[in-house]
């Protein structure tokens, strides 16, 4: 039975990743002024095929309950990717009463918490996810982001600054360091940032991100070096996704909260559901629109 689901979920892993192949390279076309417009991601017709899968087997087979948390946990991430936020904290759910002791469950159900601003809920999960695997990397991150967003920016800054740690080259692990230290202290943390600014990867086009919080470049300038290396139509929308998001952050910190809503409005539209700047816009978008409802 064991080799059985092995073979199922290989072959629906190479169902996912046949749904990421290249498509043409982007044209001029997606662009409207300096501003560059993103082709919404579309939703893989694979990973449709693969969560109906999931479903038969799930519906079918005689598993035993860790085979049956496995495949509750893979058809949860499908249902991230492709935006059904709801089925997928289900199926968390389902493999957490399965196998109480999946890290990666805990870690997933947690980011769920945070974009619902259950952020108790979410540090429990975080903290589950730590001492099932105290190595679990991401965990660091996501209890960050939930602390950071839960007002408790010193611990939210332990752990993104340990998190960053981890890769001390990252632009964008960097920039949550700096969004947790300036939100008490605007000052030291742009002193934070420049003093790191040199450690990061300089070939990494998100240092225009970093340089634009710094005050060393514009606005215009990051917007037209996005088309920088990009080979295709998937990689541009992945980082238009995560440049929106940021350039609402700026224009957040800015008071610019015209601007800054276009942007989150901007990096939704992507529908690059399962990267982080997607996850939390429409939570920083809601914050734009009702500051004083929050905790």
């Amino acid at each position: 039975m064991h080799k059985t689901i092995s073979l199922i979920l290989f072959s629906l892993a190479m169902l996912q990743l046949a749904g990421c192949a290249k498509t043409s390279a982007p044209t001029a076309g997606g662009q409207m002024g300096n501003l560059l417009l993103a082709e919404p991601m579309p939703v893989s017709p694979r990973s449709q095929l693969a969560i109906v899968r999931y479903n038969q087997v799930l519906a079918s087979a005689e598993l035993e309950e860790q085979e049956r948390a496995e495949l509750h946990y893979q058809r949860g991430m499908l249902y991230d990717s492709v935006g059904l936020g709801g089925l997928a904290q289900f199926d968390y759910s389902q493999a957490l009463q399965l196998k109480p002791d999946m890290a990666e469950a805990y870690n997933s159900i947690g980011i769920h918490f945070i974009q619902q601003n259950e952020f108790i809920q979410a540090y429990e999960a975080f903290d589950s996810t730590l001492d099932i695997n105290p190595d679990y990397d991401f965990a660091f991150l996501n209890r960050g982001i939930a602390l950071y967003y839960g007002e408790r920016t010193d611990l939210a800054s332990k752990d993104l600054t340990r998190f960053y740690e981890m890769d001390a080259s990252d632009p964008f692990r960097a920039l949550w360091v700096y969004f947790a230290r300036a939100k008490d202290d605007p000052i030291a943390g742009t002193a934070y940032l420049a003093q790191i600014r040199d450690d990061l990867d300089q070939q990494h086009w998100a240092i225009q991100i970093v340089d634009l919080f710094l005050g060393n470049a514009s606005e215009a300038d990051l917007l037209s070096g996005l088309l920088e290396g990009v080979s295709s139509q998937r990689t541009l929308t992945e980082r238009l996704c995560e440049a929106y998001f940021y350039l609402g952050k700026y224009h957040s910190a800015q008071d610019n909260k015209g601007k800054a809503a276009n942007y989150f409005k901007l990096a939704l539209s992507t529908n690059v559901y399962d990267y982080v700047e997607h996850r939390y816009a429409r939570l920083e978008l809601n914050r734009l629109r009702q500051p004083d409802d929050l905790d």
